[in-house]
């Protein structure tokens, strides 16, 4: 971990400027989540970020791993914990940060075999609050050498885990809004689609649907793209 001086907080603030820049992005999720990582990592000099977030699919929910700019396969593999379980469970039904100087020694911590392996001694975990106070996951950063987090570093820290919140909730309502689009745009070409068969092959709408449904499942083709075909053969006809 580097002393806070005024270039880290330059770094800092570059962070919080390009995880501002994916808010309004194109980017998608997992991208969002690379990203916040590894540019955590750079500006905080930790050995590991790990960003968690809450899985609300599952009863009871679940908190994931997301993302992590490490490579270390004993530390991306696919991992989950219920809600009251862990540093990153405490830390998300809490809603507050937990600094631990050794994480070897933390009866709360449940990967002290990986921790040995990776050389990894002290953390701190952060939550990931959005304006309303909801906390929609947790942000881990680990040291490689014991390390006593100052005011200022978790301060840093939280800062980043709040400003990447709010990308990941923008992220997803993005994401929701191109899919209810393109689905809109759908419908409408599957409409319009139905109308030239209506007229061509005189089918009612329901019978010139069912055609659509059919082509698309025989053809293992979306609804899109055999209701643009059609529309494209009346063009040259």
């Amino acid at each position: 971990m580097e002393k806070i001086t005024p270039e880290i907080y330059d770094k800092h603030i570059k962070a919080l400027m390009d995880i501002s820049r994916a808010i309004t992005s194109d980017l998608y999720l997992e991208d969002i989540l690379k990203l916040i990582v590894m540019v955590t990592a750079k500006v905080t000099g930790v050995e590991i970020c790990s960003l968690w977030l809450i899985d609300d699919t599952t009863t009871p929910k679940k908190i994931r791993l997301k993302a992590t700019q490490s490579i270390n396969p004993d530390y991306v593999k696919d991992r989950s914990l219920n809600m009251e379980e862990g540093v990153v469970g405490l830390v998300a039904t809490h809603k507050r940060s937990l600094i631990i100087k050794n994480v070897l020694k933390e009866p709360r911590f449940k990967e002290k075999d990986m921790a040995k392996k990776l050389g990894l001694a002290s953390m701190v975990s952060v939550p990931l609050q959005i304006k309303d106070e909801k906390v929609i996951g947790v942000l881990n950063c680990f040291t490689a050498k014991p390390h006593e987090f100052s005011e200022t570093e978790v301060n840093l820290i939280t800062t980043v885990a709040n400003q990447a919140a709010a990308a990941i909730i923008n992220t997803e309502l993005m994401v929701k809004t191109k899919v209810i689009q393109e689905e809109l745009e759908t419908r409408k070409l599957v409409e319009r689609a139905k109308e030239v068969l209506m007229r061509r092959r005189k089918m009612n709408g329901n019978d010139a649907f069912r055609w659509i449904q059919k082509k698309s499942m025989d053809s293992r083709k979306s609804l899109r793209l055999v209701a643009e075909a059609i529309l494209l053969s009346e063009e040259f006809e």
